[in-house]
């Protein structure tokens, strides 16, 4: 039974340093560029196709998702950023042996506000995402494919965590505001270097 407790106090000894080492120098590096990456999980749902017959199914599917970023924080509460994000291509069966992909990439530019919190932050994001979308559609009688471009806006907000001055890494919710689309969302877990 010692054995552990010995490990819960080790482990507690761990985090406490390693939350003193986030803190100690986070105020020294409040501006400047970074970069970064991050994965995450895309949901894309359609529940209402328009000018399609009610038999359809709904349009319900996620795929992994990842995205490259570099930005300038002006301080410690605000940031410009720039992102290229591609969505995966989530795939669902919307009628009997009929399927659709939908792969969706473009870039994003935002506008970022933080809160710091000790070595730990809250965030908002709002920015504009101009993509391409390449729609595929597969059934026995053959294969039809769509493709165009556009742009929406887009917002996040999350929680961030800094390591060492330098590193940050944050959970992030995004919402896209797709025409036609009821739910476009995607969870990003992303980390960053600043310079």
């Amino acid at each position: 039974m010692l054995k552990y407790g010995s490990y819960g106090i080790a482990a507690a000894l761990i985090f406490v340093g390693l939350m003193a080492a986030c803190d100690a120098n986070a105020q020294d590096n409040d501006a400047g560029f970074y970069a970064g990456g991050g994965v995450g999980q895309f949901d894309l749902e359609i529940d209402n196709f328009d000018d399609v017959v009610g038999t359809i199914d709904d349009y319900d599917s996620d795929d992994t998702a990842y995205k490259v970023f570099g930005g300038w924080r002006a301080n410690k509460w605000m940031a410009l950023e720039l992102a290229y994000i591609n969505l995966g291509s989530p795939r669902d069966e919307i009628l009997p042996d009929t399927f659709v992909e939908v792969e969706t990439d473009g870039f994003a530019p935002y506008i970022v506000g933080t809160i710091p919190i000790g070595f730990f932050e809250v965030f908002a994001k709002a920015g504009y995402f101009w993509y391409d979308v390449n729609a595929r559609a597969e059934s026995p009688l053959g294969t039809a494919r769509s493709s165009e471009s556009d742009s929406d806006f887009t917002w996040s907000a999350g929680l961030g965590l800094n390591f060492f001055e330098r590193f940050n890494v944050r959970l992030e919710y995004e919402q896209f505001d797709f025409n036609n689309v009821d739910t476009a969302n995607a969870l990003w877990l992303t980390g960053a270097f600043r310079f």
